[in-house]
């Protein structure tokens, strides 16, 4: 494998091409937005300097990883030669049917479809393709040049074949990967976000307000970051969204997502990339405070 396509170049994607380029993978990064396109370049690019700086990569190293990265507004133009395609879209199941539909048909018969959700089944998206034994996840971490953990899904019909195809080429991008069945949510997101969605609760019903609750995991439990700063890194709107497929997908209503939740996410507030959640950004200052809406 040397062809790689990513579709989506927001956080995620953006940060999957980095990742890719930097192990000198030929990249084809595809959006139909070109302003987004170039915005991810622009973060890549910042991304690269923070390691320059860190001493992980060399200003050669940064250069021939922005070379290997080329951008496209036209799927087509971008997977017709693809060894494997990781997609990186939004977190909403008809558009991934759709792209899955649509790469099918324009890629090589040789070509890997690797999904990087978070939550949304496997086997459902490799059902809507003729080639349901080469459609496997690869849901890597935020923030995906610094991550170890690639969790690696396999689908009912993902063959072995393709599975030690893709474990082996996570293990040359310098990652730890994790083979995992399908099931909602897999295993981190299984795990995780009925923490978070507890620890909601838990600031709903009055036990403790937020900056305690995230103290109480840093301090207690060695947490990097406490869950509720950790619901805003991620997405609050992510968060429901993965909370709803696993309710869904299990009919157990101890994965019912916390009312609260809801509503912050219906009245637009989901967390860092809108500047307001359980904690308040200000754009360009690392200064985080808990929300006015959350104080005491």
């Amino acid at each position: 494998m040397k062809n790689i396509a990513v579709i989506g170049s927001g956080t995620m994607g953006n940060g999957i091409a980095h990742v890719f380029a930097q192990h000198d993978y030929r990249v084809a990064l595809i959006d139909i937005n070109q302003d987004a396109l170039d915005k991810a370049l622009s973060t890549i690019e910042k991304n690269l300097d923070r390691q320059v700086d860190k001493g992980v990569i060399n200003e050669q190293g940064k250069a021939k990883a922005l070379q290997n990265i080329h951008t496209y507004t036209q799927m087509e133009n971008g997977v017709y030669e693809a060894d494997l395609v990781v997609e990186a879209a939004t977190e909403n199941v008809e558009i991934k049917l759709s792209i899955f539909r649509e790469l099918d048909k324009i890629c090589p018969d040789k070509t890997i479809l690797a999904s990087n959700t978070s939550s949304i089944s496997i086997t459902k998206i490799g059902a809507v393709t003729g080639r349901p034994g080469k459609v496997i996840g690869m849901h890597f971490m935020n923030p995906v040049p610094v991550m170890k953990l690639i969790e690696v899904i396999r689908g009912y019909a993902t063959t072995d074949e393709v599975t030690d195809q893709v474990m082996d080429l996570s293990r040359k991008l310098g990652k730890s990967p994790v083979e995992v069945n399908d099931y909602p949510g897999f295993v981190a997101n299984r795990i995780l976000m009925p923490m978070i969605n507890e620890a909601i609760y838990t600031y709903y019903e009055g036990v403790a307000g937020v900056e305690e609750i995230d103290t109480v995991m840093k301090l207690g439990m060695a947490h990097p970051m406490g869950p509720l700063q950790l619901a805003d890194f991620i997405g609050l709107d992510v968060c429901l969204s993965i909370l709803r497929v696993l309710h869904d997908g299990f009919g157990n209503p101890k994965y019912a997502p916390c009312p609260l939740l809801a509503n912050m996410v219906e009245a637009g507030y989901k967390g860092a990339k809108s500047g307001e959640g359980f904690y308040k950004y200000t754009k360009g200052s690392k200064e985080v405070t808990v929300s006015e809406r959350f104080k005491k």
